[in-house]
């Protein structure tokens, strides 16, 4: 009988903190069970050859929407599916009541096994969830979320305060179902929050931040000005002041109740270096988080080629914005990559620029654009890589030493890379439900060729293999 399940044969590790290492890796039971200069082929019953290869621990794409546009066993297994793609074995899905979800309130106590139960059985990656407490009485369910539920991370959206836009008519009660969904409701967020740090955890808060009031009078400006339905518009309608204003009334109560935040989609220059700057200020446990698309797309590029699939929140900005936040990958500021993954219809999209819904999907490009614009264009180190799609997000959500790990005993979540391999990025490509791909024509080189969950070979060669066996990861 062979000692392991799984070898992976040839490759260069990747390790995060540490650097890289040409070695075999060995897995059993679903954790990485032996790394050495040579394990034989006949040790295991599977061998994965890995020679001429870059083997990473598989991304944990820390900021994901499974279920706001469709139902959430549907988006379970298209989009963990896609996931596959760019390397990812592990998502952190973000979830509220009130509109779009589930379109109901109540206590999360009832509301979240539901969840689960939508998604149990359908995802190709391990998944997680971070919570939004969207009342009063949610606020009081923190403890026992994080206690009882395996729930470490929040959120707090500061836009939806006086959600009452020129743009868009519903007011902030009725698109929440909530009470007072105000600063005042943040700072009872944040003392919950901060009450349940336990030596060896981090309970966080992550916040969408625009500021609302200023975006309701920018807003009503470009529309007087002619109506625009381009990219640009929408990132007048919502420049990067109402990031920076947003962040420091964030970080003001941050600082205030000694709650440890993210700050989620940093989209501008702006953004980034208010962002720093109250990190160093204020002495903060703040963490930094940029996507994909604010690293790759620009309004300018985008509006050439016209229609609004990239419409998101915060806006797409200018060439000036994503080469600033690439300087922060390259320096350290950024902490960690997510895609914001939101799968979003070509037909919920349309040609008009305030109805169109916000978000699309990226996941299946975590890894890839971050070696290909990361690690060949800026020279980005593969271990800079790991960290930033995997180590990173695992220790600030909970999931150090399972996720973001090639180390024994670790979860054995693997992803082979070959480097060289060069693609144009199409819809087909990602293994999406989504229709289209504001990516679409990128040239990218560096893509995964296999991403192993737990041990089991879950995606080889483009094709996912065998039937989703992704498990709730308590953190």
């Amino acid at each position: 009988m062979a000692r392991y399940d799984l070898l992976v044969k040839g490759g260069t590790l990747v390790l995060p903190y540490v650097g890289t290492v040409r070695a075999d890796l060995a897995t059993r039971g679903g954790k990485v069970a032996a790394i050495a200069d040579e394990i034989g082929t006949a040790e295991a019953d599977e061998v994965l050859d890995a020679s001429g290869r870059l083997v990473f621990p598989g991304a944990v794409d820390a900021h994901y929407h499974l279920g706001i546009y469709r139902p959430l066993e549907v988006d379970a297994a298209e989009e963990t599916r896609s996931s596959l793609v760019g390397g990812v074995s592990t998502v952190l899905s973000y979830f509220r009541t009130g509109q779009h979800y589930l379109n109901r309130t109540g206590a999360y106590a009832e509301i979240f096994p539901q969840v689960l139960d939508a998604v149990a059985g359908h995802a190709f990656t391990d998944y997680g969830f971070h919570l939004a407490p969207m009342d009063t009485a949610q606020v009081g369910e923190v403890p026992s979320l994080v206690d009882d539920h395996g729930v470490s991370s929040f959120k707090y959206y500061m836009f939806y305060k006086g959600f009452n836009l020129s743009a868009d008519s519903r007011d902030a009660k009725s698109f929440t179902m909530s009470d007072e969904y105000d600063l005042g409701h943040l700072y009872q967020i944040m003392e919950a929050v901060a009450a349940n740090q336990r030596a060896g955890r981090r309970v966080s808060l992550s916040l969408h931040c625009e500021q609302a009031e200023l975006m309701r009078l920018f807003i009503d400006r470009v529309r007087a000005a002619g109506d625009p339905q381009t990219l640009k518009a929408y990132s007048d309608a919502r420049p990067p002041l109402t990031e920076r204003v947003a962040i420091g009334e964030a970080t003001t109560l941050a600082h205030a109740t000694g709650c440890p935040i993210n700050l989620l989609h940093l989209s501008s220059a702006e953004a980034l270096a208010t962002a720093s700057a109250a990190k160093r200020s204020l002495g903060l446990d703040l963490r930094c988080e940029v996507t994909l698309h604010h690293l790759c797309l620009d309004h300018e590029s985008l509006d050439r080629r016209g229609g609004l699939g990239a419409k998101v929140n915060p806006p797409i900005r200018a060439v000036s914005d994503t080469e600033a936040l690439w300087a922060g990958v390259l320096d350290g500021t950024v902490d960690w990559v997510a895609s914001d993954h939101a799968c979003c219809l070509e037909e919920n999209k349309g040609d008009q620029l305030w109805p169109a819904l916000p978000g699309f999907g990226g996941t299946a490009l975590l890894y890839p654009i971050l070696l290909s614009e990361g690690m060949h264009k800026r020279g980005l180190s593969p271990q800079r890589v790991a960290e930033l799609a995997s180590a990173n997000p695992a220790a600030a959500y909970g999931l150090a030493g399972r996720k973001g790990s090639l180390m024994v005993g670790a979860d054995a979540d693997i992803t082979v890379v070959d480097p060289h391999l060069e693609q144009v990025v199409t819809t087909d490509l990602l293994l999406s439900g989504q229709d289209h791909c504001p990516f679409e024509g990128h040239r990218v080189t560096g893509w995964p060729v296999a991403t192993v969950l737990r041990g089991r070979v879950a995606y080889r060669d483009g094709k996912v293999t065998g039937t989703p066996t992704g498990q709730f990861v308590a953190r």
